[in-house]
């Protein structure tokens, strides 16, 4: 039995050798070894929310930024120290006081192969600020009255007025380049579909002139605008569309002919999965590599457990409680007063938030330009919440609506808010809406009280004020409160068209300390940013202080 075992043993070794001579063995081709010095991978991301469009003209939200971000780039690349750097142009200069000159690169290219050049600045601008579009973005870009093209790689942007910040803007997910190419076939398939007998090139001389014919042609194609952009986006980004299931996924894959620095990945797949602990067990089992809007009760829950990551980051965000003032009896200054005084910001923050977050002295976050650290804030005082109630034609008290979305925390902030209120006899029914809805009844002035935060993205205190609180942006465009003051309107145009930085910053202080007085919101508090990764899967995953996750640096385990 022993020299039976003995000769198996000797036979086996025989072909194991024989299976391992190197006259058997291919030498690695360069694929192979490509596989072997980068690990590469497919990577998905949780989100809580479906995005809105693809389209950056579409929506101003940061779900469909996430995304976009990937796809579009823009001229002004934002750092994750939000500090501004080179993107599609190559430099810039404000070369006069109404006039801005962009050097752009020449080696990009689009997903569909054409090549990047300034007719593309131009056709995505042009589009931006078109009526027939009705961007919620425009206010962004409201200011540039032509995109001349000097060549093909430079472009000279005019603006109505000396505007510092366009940079700043430049560098938004709204201002990513589409491809003219696309924007032209977006433009035939929304004239086509409204019956109207004319080309995308007719339809832009007819915009350049302007005039009665052009606005009979934007009202019968506006309602057509987007539907190609939005559901075949082309962009020079590091990733391309693939596919898109409304409410349960979209699908990017690698550019191969993205021109920067080389990325790890292949596929990159956003999920939706609404429910907080359902995105986090997904992302410890490695079902997703990612999980955004980690909510602080789940932080401990990631930073515990050996392969997760807790990643947080300080933000630019103000969450706050508005009230349409354009409804009784909000449009009385003393109940907007009463019911700001009413909340203890401390306590949501260390209730809710478990302390991942600050208390809001008013509409802006102390990282954005603009920010006045001598501002004094609402304070939680509820005997002076009811003199002030007392003072107005509801001082026994009312019944009111307080519309959420379907974060927990915003609807657990909104209950702590109810039980405040009633010390005041307000009594407040909550009512949840999904996203899209959420974001369309309010921008119709649907609504009485709600809650919402804003992410001043591009760290100026125009983007943060201008958008909110100016009485032409009442709605979708961000003043849901759909406030209306002469005196903040002039300061805010002030501080956008200034072009000293002191005269500038005192616009804004005294547009703060109007905007604390009276009221339009309840300031709360700055939340942090907070996502969970899987770094037995993947590592070097960062958030800016937009909320914005970035890819750019990720390896895989």
């Amino acid at each position: 039995m022993r020299s039976y075992t003995l000769y198996l043993v000797l036979l086996f070794s025989m072909i194991l050798s024989a299976c391992t001579d190197d006259s058997q063995v291919e030498e690695p081709g360069e694929d192979q070894n490509a596989a072997t010095n980068n690990n590469t991978g497919d990577i998905t991301i949780g989100l809580m929310e479906d995005i809105v469009t693809l389209d950056p003209h579409g929506s101003n939200d940061t779900t469909s930024a996430q995304v976009r971000g990937n796809i579009y780039e823009t001229l002004v690349y934002q750092d994750i120290d939000m500090s501004l750097g080179s993107g599609l142009a190559e430099e810039w200069e404000e070369a006069e006081s109404k006039k801005w000159n962009f050097k752009l690169k020449e080696d990009k290219t689009f997903h569909n192969g054409s090549n990047f050049t300034a007719e593309d600045v131009k056709a995505t601008l042009d589009r931006v600020n078109d009526t027939a579009v009705a961007s919620q973005a425009a206010f962004l870009y409201e200011m540039i009255t032509e995109v001349e093209v000097v060549d093909e790689h430079e472009v000279n942007i005019h603006t109505e007025y000396p505007f510092a910040p366009l940079p700043s803007h430049l560098a938004h997910n709204t201002a990513g380049i589409i491809s003219k190419e696309l924007i032209d076939q977006d433009y035939q398939a929304a004239l086509d579909e409204a019956g109207v007998d004319m080309t995308a090139d007719e339809y832009y001389e007819l915009r350049e002139e302007g005039g009665s014919e052009y606005e009979g042609v934007v009202d019968e194609i506006s309602a057509h605008i987007g539907s190609v952009v939005a559901s075949e986006p082309d962009g020079t980004g590091h990733l391309k569309f693939q596919s898109r299931s409304a409410g349960e996924e979209v699908v990017l894959e690698s550019f191969e002919g993205f021109q920067g620095e080389e990325r790890n990945f292949n596929n990159v797949t956003f999920r939706v999965i609404p429910e907080n602990g359902a995105r986090i067990a997904e992302l410890e089992t490695g079902g997703i590599q990612v999980a955004a809007e980690v909510d602080s009760t789940s932080a401990e829950r990631v930073k515990n457990n050996e392969e997760t990551e807790l990643v947080e980051q300080e933000s630019v965000r103000t969450d706050y409680l508005g009230f349409n003032v354009e409804k009784e009896p909000f449009d009385d200054v003393k109940v907007r007063q009463a019911i700001s005084h009413a909340i203890d910001r401390d306590e949501i923050i260390s209730g809710v938030y478990d302390d991942m977050g600050i208390k809001a002295e008013g509409p802006l976050a102390p990282d954005v330009w603009g920010y006045d650290e001598n501002l004094e804030g609402v304070e939680y005082d509820m005997e002076r919440a009811k003199e002030l109630l007392a003072e107005t034609d509801v001082a026994e008290g009312f019944n009111t609506t307080l519309w959420v979305n379907d974060d927990q925390q915003v609807i657990d902030s909104a209950v702590y808010i109810q039980e405040k209120l009633s010390e005041l006899n307000i009594e407040v029914t909550i009512e949840q809406l999904e996203w899209g809805t959420y974001l369309e009844r309010t921008g119709n002035g649907e609504h009485e009280m709600f809650l919402l935060g804003w992410t001043t993205v591009t760290a100026d205190a125009d983007n943060g004020l201008y958008a909110l609180f100016h009485s032409d942006n009442h709605g979708s465009t961000g003043n849901r409160s759909f406030y209306s003051n002469e005196e903040v309107d002039a300061l805010l145009e002030k501080g956008r068209k200034e072009t000293d930085e002191e005269a500038r910053f005192e616009a804004y202080s005294q547009a703060q300390e109007i905007l604390v007085e009276e009221a339009p919101a309840a300031y709360l508090f700055h939340t942090n940013f907070a996502i969970g990764v899987n770094t037995s899967q993947v590592n070097d995953v960062e958030i800016d202080p937009i909320g914005i996750i970035r890819l750019e640096n990720v390896t895989f385990e």
